[in-house]
């Protein structure tokens, strides 16, 4: 296993304890799979984002590559800082 797969698995464990199995996509709020996660810089490193634990978070694949392919993250306006996710109010389903 590579290195990035075994922190992978190492955040997502660590996650799926401390929220009791349910493990949320950073992008979307939607419970994530083991076979389904992939690692997601929070601030991307074309931004000066780094890969360390506190930069990466869970995202489904699909998610992760769509992030990457509409070049923005909608911000949340019920906690800034935050990202958008479809469980925020006014966020259709």
């Amino acid at each position: 296993m590579s290195r990035l797969g075994h922190t992978r698995d190492k955040i997502y464990k660590t996650v799926a304890r401390q929220l009791h199995g349910v493990v949320p996509c950073w992008v979307c709020g939607e419970h994530v799979t083991p076979q389904a996660a992939t690692l997601e810089h929070i601030k991307p490193l074309s931004e000066g984002g780094n890969s360390h634990a506190e930069n990466l978070a869970i995202s489904h694949e699909v998610c992760n590559g769509q992030r990457h392919a509409a070049g923005v993250v909608p911000a949340s306006a019920a906690a800034p800082g935050r990202v958008l996710r479809r469980a925020d109010p006014g966020v259709p389903a």
